[in-house]
Formats: structure tokens, sequence, C-alpha cells
């Protein structure tokens, strides 16, 4: 089926009004892009979703939809009509998730881990392999901040070792550990649906016995010989006296999801507790690593 992409340029202060404007008019689905390319930081548990100064608020209506219709009565309704900036848009119709499917490739990181999608064969069948459909949650190892921790636990010995993964989303950090011969990972994520996935892909690969998965509030009290958080700044900040919790002493801690520009205040954070060192970086996301310090 076809479809017509509205797009209104929104703010902090009008993102939510112009998603339930659109809804009213019959789009199908809303979404929220940032107009300016800059990270979101994800709320904590309970915050209230914190929105772009330029935001980008897009509607999606069937091709059959009246939208001179529809811009009518945004225009009606605006505040001060001249002000509202929006953009129409044909799109191509297509099967998204098939498309999608088809451009997700297995992919190697390290020296032995790959990452290959469920629907497709194995390029070594000897290597370690963790077979992923992401289904509800994210994670596919295609971003800097999901290959740069793949990366670091590929150079692990995991042996034996028990291990966090904390945001654990679809559960490819935590399959990853596994594979590499955690003896248990632990998975918390504060989205049901990430824990769903995580169970789902685990089961897929025949270690769900050794997989244990927690909402935030559930979460055990333990001590780990390695963790891992791929999450974001603002969250690694706020939450570092959980994180740091679970490292065990002369545990080593990963964290990603983090901007080139953010990582010297975290670096001074974690190295409270941890020996950190210096970061590693692909794109323009880094990953900070260290070992905590004991006593």
């Amino acid at each position: 089926m076809p479809w017509i992409q509205l797009r209104l340029s929104a703010d902090e202060e009008t993102a939510e009004k112009y998603s339930d404007w659109l809804v009213a008019c019959g789009s199908q689905a809303v979404t929220f892009i940032d107009a300016k390319d800059t990270p979101i930081y994800e709320p904590l548990p309970g915050d209230e979703v914190i929105y772009w100064s330029n935001t980008v608020v897009m509607g999606l209506f069937e091709a059959s939809h009246d939208m001179d219709k529809v811009i009518h009565y945004l225009q009606g309704i605006h505040p001060d009509k001249a002000a509202m900036k929006y953009k129409l848009e044909q799109l191509e119709d297509k099967d998204w998730e098939r498309e999608w499917m088809d451009n997700f490739h297995p992919m190697k990181f390290g020296e032995r881990l790959w990452i290959c999608p469920s629907w497709r064969d194995v390029p070594e069948p000897e290597a370690v392999n963790v077979m992923l459909d992401p289904g509800l949650a994210f994670g596919t190892g295609t971003h800097p901040t999901t290959a740069l921790c793949l990366t670091w636990l590929d150079g692990l010995d995991l042996k034996n070792k028990t291990v966090v993964d904390f945001g654990c989303g679809s559960g490819i950090l935590s399959l990853a550990a596994l594979k590499l011969g955690a003896k248990k990972v632990i998975g918390i994520d504060i989205d049901p649906q990430a824990l769903q996935a995580s169970l789902a892909n685990a089961k897929r690969n025949n270690v769900d016995d050794r997989l244990e998965l927690y909402l935030p509030k559930d979460q055990p009290t333990l001590k780990a010989d390695v963790v891992v958080a791929n999450i974001l700044a603002g969250p690694l900040r706020e939450l570092a006296p959980t994180i740091i919790e679970f490292v065990d002493d002369k545990g080593l801690l990963a964290l990603s999801g983090v901007l080139e520009e953010q990582a010297e205040t975290l670096q001074t954070i974690y190295g409270q507790w941890c020996d950190m060192a210096p970061v590693t970086i692909q794109e323009e996301w880094v990953r900070l690593n260290g070992q905590k310090r004991q006593g």
C-alpha cells in the first residue's frame, strides 16, 4: 500500500501537541526525529520524555487520505498559521520489513564472533555464531555502540565468568557473552519487550538456561566478573552507582552509547571506582572500559 508522510517542524513545547493533532486527522502512525541530528538522552524510569529543541513530527497517512483537508485543519488550529512549517512526501510502496531483512547481513566482530540474522546461512560454521532476530527490541550489531561492545567481549576470556548486560535490548551482548563461554549472564532492561526479545533469541541459540532477565525493579543484588552497559550517556551518568555495584573487585566494565564529547565526564565519574583505559572510538561514538579497583 502506498503512503503519504507529513512532516511538521516542532520543538520540545509543541511536539506532543502536534502528535495529538496528527492522530486526530487520521494518521496511522506518528514518529519523532531530531531535525539537527542531536542525540537524545533516554529518560530514566519514571521520568517524562524529553523532546529535542528541533523536532520533526512525522505522520503516516494512506495515499487516499485527503491531505488538503488535513493541512487546512492543522493551519486552522495552529496558533500562528504562517509559522506552521510542513512537508508532504510520497513514500514508495514496498515491503519495508522485507527490505530491512534483505539488508541485514552476517557481521564479524573481533577474531571469532559472528552476528548472523536468523534467516541467513552462517559464513563460518566453526566460528562463534550468534543467531539474531531483533524483533521488537533494539540491537543488531550494525550500530557503532553495539559493535564496540561486541569487539570488546570477543577479546575477553569469558570462560566460567558471570556477566551483567545492563540495558540488554535484543540480547545481542548477552548472547555473545554466553556463546563466548560465560557461565551465566544477567540481562536488565526497562522495556518488557526487550526482555521478551532477549529470551526468544536466547532460545534460538540454545543458551536460555544460562540467561536470567530482569526489569530494574526486580534486579538481583550480585557481583559480576564483567559488566557491560550499552545505553546512553545520560543514564550512564545518573545510574553510575547502580551499575558499579554490579562490578566485582578487579572486575571488568565496558560502557557505550557515548559520543566523543561526553566521554571525559564519564571517564571521571567511573574513574572514582575503576582504572579506566583510553577510550576506543568508532565514527563519533566511543567505548569506555576499565577494571574496578579492589576494596
